[in-house]
């Protein structure tokens, strides 16, 4: 039950605490993106991957210093709830007129959460559901988006004036009037047979979004009552002049744009809700939990997710079970077979080939959330003490934890209300993909069939094709994988290749490659031991083929498109490069759909 009356002013200033600790968190937050701009402007690509990987640690330190002011200013974990109740009915009311009031909801319970015993995790104390409306939220700056309302004969000014209008200093464009022209010829490409309505209009939002080394304009095109997504990369030439490489068309290529896939971008928003709205009308089927987390904003879209995770539990009645494929000998895997994700818990015990821990297989996986994962490598999203219905499980992947991750379970009414709970103290959970050697595999199974040998030959050659791009991807970014197995790697719902399996990753300039040594006598070739010594961080790329080359087929669409992979020099080459400081482009789009023009930036 609330409170009749707001009668306590602890709780007041307490709620205002909360409220003054986010506001700074989230200037703070936006001063960095907007910072992006410069270091674009200046070329300082080193700088930028360096701010995005920082950004990602803001929000903890930011609630840490909040709940350390409680404690130290109110000693808030003394107080009884009824002043809680007030709490959070003053923190309400300070966030009427609020541009980030959702991110301040999230901010709020992280605070409390910490403060608070686990049985008042509900909504009278913590916002489960949130109480302050994001629509119609108007900034006082520069507006979310802009339009314009072009002509076929003034569509290339126009665009013009869009790109200007994002004010980039610096040397400025290589040639403007040139991609311009460019843009137009393709949006009006795409209308050709189409007359142009009295609405016809571009939208783009006003910042920019940056990541690497490019700034993309996002926005859509309105001509009657069709909306098509589109995008421009804005590149530097061997120049550092500006240019743009491409126009970026509809749903599927913006939803590449956004993979969960690639690292968060930097962009300057004053009412990141309104951002969020504008992007789903471009990606209708992105969740809004990972709009968020592709604008930097994780802690926000780990909030939707349990917020759609709970209330999908409530409309769905299938058990998690164990997930189908290989068992890892580092991590359980379990899914719920109606929902795309799957949840990950790190095993308490690892066989003797995996010299490792707990710690330092979390150490991995915070190592691919601040890297650059070019599109290659799937985000996750990190829960403690996350509570699941007991009823909700399959018996045998119950005793599968007590067996093999005793440690990370709890099984108890925790909340006092009657009903039995699985807490999981520690999990990742990422996207659900088909598993590459499953995917494999149902290519082999249907070669020997001569109605669906065709189509099964083009899927095991895209599977090897893009496994291979994949690592190439991750080299460019200065990944090794480590563990390469097929079984490591998944296919998207759009066909690529991502890895996911975070446990044996390296930096790859902390790797030697080396050729494997000529035998020393003969006893040295016939013997089935490695007669040669091995370093910690050895590896020899020529002994992948007996791994995973076994299949005739799959070896020979390897060998004619990634034979590289086997040869010690192609891996030493990318460490030299990227020792000496070179970063190459890995961009969301593929070569073919970049406009030609010389001096652009090379494409790996």
């Amino acid at each position: 039950m609330f409170p009749q009356r707001l009668d306590s002013p602890l709780a007041y200033d307490i709620a205002k605490a909360m409220r003054d600790g986010f506001d700074r968190h989230y200037r703070l937050f936006r001063a960095e993106s907007a910072r992006a701009k410069h270091r674009f402007e200046t070329a300082d690509w080193h700088g930028q991957q360096r701010a995005q990987r920082e950004r990602i640690e803001f929000y903890d330190l930011r609630v840490g210093e909040a709940v350390a002011r409680l404690e130290k200013e109110f000693k808030a974990g003394d107080q009884p709830m009824d002043v809680w109740h007030q709490v959070k009915l003053h923190f309400i009311g300070l966030l009427v007129n609020h541009h980030q009031p959702e991110l301040a909801e999230t901010f709020f319970n992280s605070v409390t959460t910490k403060i608070l015993h686990r049985a008042y995790f509900q909504n009278d104390f913590i916002f489960v559901r949130p109480a302050i409306s994001t629509e119609y939220i108007e900034p006082r700056g520069a507006p979310t988006y802009r339009a314009y309302y072009p002509t076929p004969e003034s569509l290339p000014g126009m665009i013009r004036s869009m790109l200007l209008d994002y004010r980039l200093q610096g040397r400025g464009y290589a040639n403007l009037e040139r991609d311009a022209g460019r843009v137009a010829t393709a949006i009006l490409g795409r209308f050709h047979q189409v007359k142009l309505r009295a609405n016809f209009q571009l939208q783009v939002l006003s910042g920019l979004f940056y990541r690497n080394k490019g700034a993309y304009v996002v926005g859509k095109i309105i001509n009657g009552f069709t909306e098509l997504p589109f995008s421009l990369p804005i590149l530097h030439d061997a120049d550092n002049r500006f240019y743009v490489d491409a126009v970026l068309f509809g749903e599927d290529e913006l939803q590449m744009l956004f993979s969960f896939a690639r690292a968060y971008f930097m962009v300057d928003m004053e009412v990141p809700s309104a951002y969020v709205q504008f992007l789903r009308s471009l990606m209708p089927r992105k969740p809004r939990a990972e709009i968020y987390n592709a604008l930097g904003l994780a802690k926000q879209g780990k909030t939707l997710f349990y917020r759609d995770f709970l209330s999908h539990l409530n409309y769905s009645s299938d058990k998690f079970r164990s997930a189908p494929g290989i068992k890892g000998m580092v991590m359980l895997v379990f899914d719920l077979p109606s929902f795309p994700y799957v949840f990950k818990v790190i095993r308490d015990h690892f066989p003797p080939q995996k010299e490792t821990t707990r710690e330092q297989i979390k150490s991995k996986y915070m190592l691919v959330k601040q890297h650059d994962r070019v599109g290659r490598m799937a985000d996750t999203l990190e829960y403690s003490n996350v509570g699941f219905p007991l009823d909700r499980f399959e018996p045998g992947l119950i005793e599968e934890i007590k067996r093999f991750a005793p440690s990370q379970l709890e099984i108890g009414d925790r909340d006092g209300n009657g009903e039995m709970e699985v807490v999981l103290k520690h999990c990742y959970i990422e996207r659900r993909m088909i598993p590459l050697n499953i995917y494999l595999q149902e290519a082999f199974d249907l070669l020997d069939q001569p109605e669906h040998a065709h189509r099964a030959s083009k899927q095991l050659e895209h599977a090897v094709v893009e496994y291979g791009n994949a690592i190439k991807d991750m080299v460019a970014a200065n990944i090794f994988p480590g563990d390469m197995l097929w079984k490591n790697f998944g296919v998207t719902r759009g066909g690529k290749v991502v890895f996911y399996d975070y446990d044996e990753i390296e930096y790859l300039t902390d790797c030697n490659f080396r050729k494997v040594p000529a035998p020393r006598t003969e006893e040295d070739e016939m013997s089935g031991e490695v007669w040669y010594a091995v370093g910690p961080k050895d590896v020899f790329p020529e002994t992948f083929g007996p791994f995973l080359l076994g299949n005739p087929a799959v070896r020979e669409a390897f060998m004619s498109h990634h034979a590289d992979l086997l040869d010690a020099a192609f891996w030493q080459s990318h460490k030299e490069r990227i020792q000496a400081g070179q970063m190459l482009d890995v961009f969301p789009y593929d070569e073919a759909q970049r406009f030609k023009h010389e001096g652009h930036a090379p494409y790996f």
